[in-house]
């Protein structure tokens, strides 16, 4: 009986450990494929531009050299746009959590009066817009074409960041707590700002965590909204300047096949240049990404 049990105890053993390799094996192919394309980019971004068209940069940067990176940072263009991209990031998540917070609030409240027509006022945008000409035309009616409003304003509140706020209210602030706050006396403001808002941190902390991300990355508004070009955004500038790379300027003194090669370099630096704060802040904040997913999955 012992041998039946030690030999099942073994068996038991050697699956775990073969499960724990196949496991590990697998979520190590899983990385490689998705940590490789950035390694590939920063390796690039240094390279020499004939090897990285070569096919000769696999591993190792080959010919390193940071031209690309100098000629970007040495325009001034770049940094209005950086302070720019941060003045608009601040702004929409300071407006984003104002806006988002209560409105979440008020639609997780059964008490709510006409709690159904406020949800179907807030879906039927999400699924159904106007377009793009009727879009512009109300910024225009409301000067804002050609202002940092332009860039902020439609970026404050996201309709499925409203629902998952909603959801973790109605799933993680007890009716009971907000009934003896109420029963000592406190009234509705109280009540949000004394007992919800301190229990909340999680939530504003991802739902300022997706506004920045989602403001930080954006662009499309920018390009349609603004001529300005003091007032461009790091990713709109960048764009200005790749296509400006790609294209022949005559009497400058570079041959095509010259411009080609930088311009390839700048396409693998412009990602490094608008990505490495987000990559920078992540380590410091990935606990509330994996929360933020979480939210609203389990109800009771």
């Amino acid at each position: 009986m012992q041998r039946v049990s030690k030999a099942a105890g073994r068996k038991a053993i050697s699956g775990d450990l073969v499960f724990r390799i196949v496991n590990g094996l697998l979520l190590g192919l899983v990385a490689l494929i998705v940590l490789y394309p950035l390694y590939f980019v920063i390796i690039a971004s240094i390279s020499s531009p004939e090897a990285v068209l070569a096919g000769k940069v696999v591993l190792f940067p080959v010919g390193v050299n940071f031209d690309g990176f100098r000629k970007i940072l040495e325009r001034s263009d770049i940094w209005r746009g950086y302070l720019n991209t941060i003045i608009y990031t601040v702004l929409t998540v300071i407006l984003s959590l104002l806006v988002t917070v209560p409105a979440g609030w008020a639609l997780s409240r059964k008490t709510l009066p006409g709690k159904k027509f406020w949800m179907m006022f807030f879906i039927i945008p999400m699924f159904f817009g106007g377009g793009l000409i009727p879009f512009y035309n109300v910024m225009s009616s409301l000067k804002l074409v050609n202002t940092m409003w332009a860039v902020i304003l439609p970026s404050i509140l996201s309709v499925w960041n409203l629902f998952m706020t909603k959801t973790f209210f109605e799933t993680s602030i007890p009716d009971g707590l907000i009934e003896a706050a109420k029963i000592d006396g406190a009234g509705q403001f109280r009540v949000f700002t004394s007992v919800v808002l301190p229990l909340s941190k999680a939530i504003m902390a991802v739902m300022a965590l997706y506004y920045a991300v989602g403001q930080w990355n954006s662009y499309f508004n920018a390009m349609i909204f603004l001529q300005d070009e003091s007032l461009y955004p790091l990713q709109l500038v960048l764009k200005e300047i790749l296509i400006a790379s790609e294209s022949t300027v005559g009497g400058s003194g570079e041959t095509i096949l010259e411009q080609f090669r930088l311009a390839n370099q700048l396409k693998y630096v412009s990602v490094i240049v608008s990505s490495l704060p987000v990559l920078c802040l992540y380590p410091f904040v990935q606990k509330y990404f994996a929360q933020g997913v979480m939210i609203g999955s389990l109800k009771e």
